[in-house]
Protein backbone atom coordinates (compact mmCIF):
# COMPACT_ATOMS: atom_id res chain seq x y z
CA UNK A 1 0.00 0.00 0.00
CA UNK A 2 1.34 3.44 -0.88
CA UNK A 3 1.88 6.14 1.73
CA UNK A 4 -1.11 8.06 0.38
CA UNK A 5 -3.29 4.95 0.53
CA UNK A 6 -2.09 4.15 4.06
CA UNK A 7 -2.83 7.71 5.18
CA UNK A 8 -6.27 7.56 3.59
CA UNK A 9 -6.98 4.25 5.32
CA UNK A 10 -5.87 5.64 8.70
CA UNK A 11 -8.03 8.75 8.25
CA UNK A 12 -11.03 6.60 7.32
CA UNK A 13 -10.48 4.48 10.42
CA UNK A 14 -10.18 7.61 12.57
CA UNK A 15 -13.40 9.01 11.09
CA UNK A 16 -15.16 5.70 11.76
CA UNK A 17 -13.78 5.66 15.33
CA UNK A 18 -15.00 9.22 15.96
CA UNK A 19 -18.44 8.35 14.57
CA UNK A 20 -18.73 5.25 16.78
CA UNK A 21 -17.44 7.17 19.83
CA UNK A 22 -20.02 9.85 19.06
CA UNK A 23 -22.85 7.33 18.74
CA UNK A 24 -21.94 5.72 22.07
CA UNK A 25 -21.62 9.21 23.54
CA UNK A 26 -25.06 10.17 22.23
CA UNK A 27 -26.59 7.23 24.07
CA UNK A 28 -24.59 8.18 27.16
CA UNK A 29 -25.79 11.77 26.79
CA UNK A 30 -29.43 10.66 26.80
CA UNK A 31 -28.85 8.42 29.83
CA UNK A 32 -26.96 11.23 31.58
CA UNK A 33 -29.63 13.87 30.93
CA UNK A 34 -32.52 11.62 31.95
CA UNK A 35 -30.86 10.43 35.18
CA UNK A 36 -29.72 14.00 36.01
CA UNK A 37 -33.21 15.42 35.69
CA UNK A 38 -34.85 12.49 37.50
CA UNK A 39 -32.44 12.89 40.41
CA UNK A 40 -33.09 16.64 40.61
CA UNK A 41 -36.84 16.77 40.01
CA UNK A 42 -38.13 13.40 41.23
CA UNK A 43 -35.66 12.45 43.96
CA UNK A 44 -35.02 16.14 44.84
CA UNK A 45 -31.28 15.63 45.24
CA UNK A 46 -28.82 18.52 45.16
CA UNK A 47 -27.74 19.62 41.71
CA UNK A 48 -24.09 18.48 41.83
CA UNK A 49 -25.02 15.20 43.55
CA UNK A 50 -27.54 14.59 40.77
CA UNK A 51 -24.84 15.38 38.22
CA UNK A 52 -22.36 12.96 39.73
CA UNK A 53 -24.91 10.14 39.90
CA UNK A 54 -26.04 10.77 36.32
CA UNK A 55 -22.46 10.86 35.05
CA UNK A 56 -21.60 7.62 36.88
CA UNK A 57 -24.56 5.83 35.26
CA UNK A 58 -23.57 7.20 31.83
CA UNK A 59 -19.94 6.10 32.39
CA UNK A 60 -21.10 2.51 32.91
CA UNK A 61 -23.22 2.68 29.76
CA UNK A 62 -20.36 4.19 27.76
CA UNK A 63 -17.84 1.59 28.91
CA UNK A 64 -19.95 -1.21 27.51
CA UNK A 65 -20.50 0.63 24.22
CA UNK A 66 -16.88 1.65 23.80
CA UNK A 67 -15.34 -1.67 24.82
CA UNK A 68 -17.59 -3.89 22.75
CA UNK A 69 -18.26 -1.67 19.74
CA UNK A 70 -16.06 1.43 19.28
CA UNK A 71 -12.78 -0.16 20.40
CA UNK A 72 -13.51 -3.86 19.95
CA UNK A 73 -10.50 -4.12 17.59
CA UNK A 74 -7.97 -2.93 20.20
CA UNK A 75 -5.90 -4.84 22.70
CA UNK A 76 -8.17 -6.51 25.19
CA UNK A 77 -5.94 -8.91 27.05
CA UNK A 78 -5.73 -6.95 30.28
CA UNK A 79 -9.31 -5.97 31.01
CA UNK A 80 -8.73 -5.14 34.67
CA UNK A 81 -6.02 -2.61 33.70
CA UNK A 82 -8.26 -1.25 30.95
CA UNK A 83 -11.23 -0.89 33.30
CA UNK A 84 -9.09 0.81 35.94
CA UNK A 85 -7.77 3.34 33.40
CA UNK A 86 -11.25 3.84 31.96
CA UNK A 87 -12.61 4.63 35.41
CA UNK A 88 -9.67 6.93 36.20
CA UNK A 89 -10.05 9.01 33.03
CA UNK A 90 -13.86 8.89 33.24
CA UNK A 91 -13.53 10.18 36.81
CA UNK A 92 -11.45 13.12 35.58
CA UNK A 93 -14.10 13.74 32.92
CA UNK A 94 -16.75 13.56 35.67
CA UNK A 95 -14.89 16.26 37.62
CA UNK A 96 -14.63 18.45 34.50
CA UNK A 97 -18.31 18.01 33.65
CA UNK A 98 -19.66 18.54 37.14
CA UNK A 99 -17.08 21.20 37.98
CA UNK A 100 -18.57 23.36 35.23
CA UNK A 101 -22.03 22.66 36.71
CA UNK A 102 -20.90 23.61 40.23
CA UNK A 103 -19.20 26.77 38.98
CA UNK A 104 -22.29 27.82 37.05
CA UNK A 105 -24.80 26.93 39.77
CA UNK A 106 -22.96 27.95 42.93
CA UNK A 107 -20.29 30.31 41.62
CA UNK A 108 -22.23 32.35 39.08
CA UNK A 109 -25.71 31.81 40.54
CA UNK A 110 -27.31 30.37 37.39
CA UNK A 111 -29.77 28.08 39.14
CA UNK A 112 -32.59 27.47 36.67
CA UNK A 113 -33.20 24.02 35.24
CA UNK A 114 -32.20 25.27 31.80
CA UNK A 115 -28.97 26.83 33.09
CA UNK A 116 -28.07 23.66 35.02
CA UNK A 117 -28.68 21.49 31.95
CA UNK A 118 -26.66 23.78 29.68
CA UNK A 119 -23.77 23.97 32.15
CA UNK A 120 -23.67 20.21 32.70
CA UNK A 121 -24.94 18.64 29.51
CA UNK A 122 -23.57 21.11 26.95
CA UNK A 123 -20.49 22.95 28.24
CA UNK A 124 -19.26 20.48 30.87
CA UNK A 125 -20.05 17.39 28.84
CA UNK A 126 -18.47 18.94 25.74
CA UNK A 127 -15.20 19.64 27.54
CA UNK A 128 -15.27 16.26 29.28
CA UNK A 129 -15.93 14.47 25.99
CA UNK A 130 -12.88 15.97 24.29
CA UNK A 131 -10.73 14.89 27.24
CA UNK A 132 -12.27 11.41 27.33
CA UNK A 133 -11.83 10.78 23.60
CA UNK A 134 -8.16 11.71 23.78
CA UNK A 135 -7.47 9.73 26.95
CA UNK A 136 -9.45 6.61 25.95
CA UNK A 137 -7.74 6.25 22.58
CA UNK A 138 -4.30 7.15 24.01
CA UNK A 139 -4.28 5.19 27.27
CA UNK A 140 -7.30 2.95 27.76
CA UNK A 141 -8.17 1.28 24.47
CA UNK A 142 -4.65 1.02 23.11
CA UNK A 143 -4.45 0.99 19.36
CA UNK A 144 -3.09 -1.91 17.40
CA UNK A 145 0.46 -1.51 16.12
CA UNK A 146 0.53 0.59 12.93
CA UNK A 147 1.25 -2.29 10.53
CA UNK A 148 -1.60 -4.37 11.95
CA UNK A 149 -3.94 -1.36 11.84
CA UNK A 150 -3.17 -0.77 8.16
CA UNK A 151 -3.75 -4.46 7.40
CA UNK A 152 -7.05 -4.29 9.28
CA UNK A 153 -7.99 -1.18 7.30
CA UNK A 154 -7.10 -2.87 4.03
CA UNK A 155 -9.20 -5.91 4.82
CA UNK A 156 -12.10 -3.77 6.04
CA UNK A 157 -12.04 -1.10 3.36
CA UNK A 158 -10.63 -3.13 0.50
CA UNK A 159 -7.30 -2.47 -1.12
CA UNK A 160 -6.74 1.27 -1.48
CA UNK A 161 -6.22 2.45 -5.04
CA UNK A 162 -2.62 2.77 -6.07
CA UNK A 163 -1.26 6.03 -7.45
CA UNK A 164 -1.43 6.41 -11.19
CA UNK A 165 1.05 4.13 -12.85
CA UNK A 166 2.84 5.09 -16.03
CA UNK A 167 1.71 2.99 -18.87
CA UNK A 168 4.19 2.24 -21.59
CA UNK A 169 3.29 0.68 -24.80
CA UNK A 170 5.59 -1.94 -26.12
CA UNK A 171 4.89 -1.11 -29.75
CA UNK A 172 5.95 2.52 -29.96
Amino acid sequence: MSERGALRARLQLLAREIAKFGAVGAIGFVVNAIVFNLCMHVAHLAVVRSGVIATAVAIATNYVGNRYWTYRHTEGGRRSRELMLFLLFSGIGLVIENGVLALSHYGFGYTSTVADNIAKNVVGLGLGTVFRFWSYRTWVFRALPAREAVQTAESFLGEAPQPYARHTSSGS
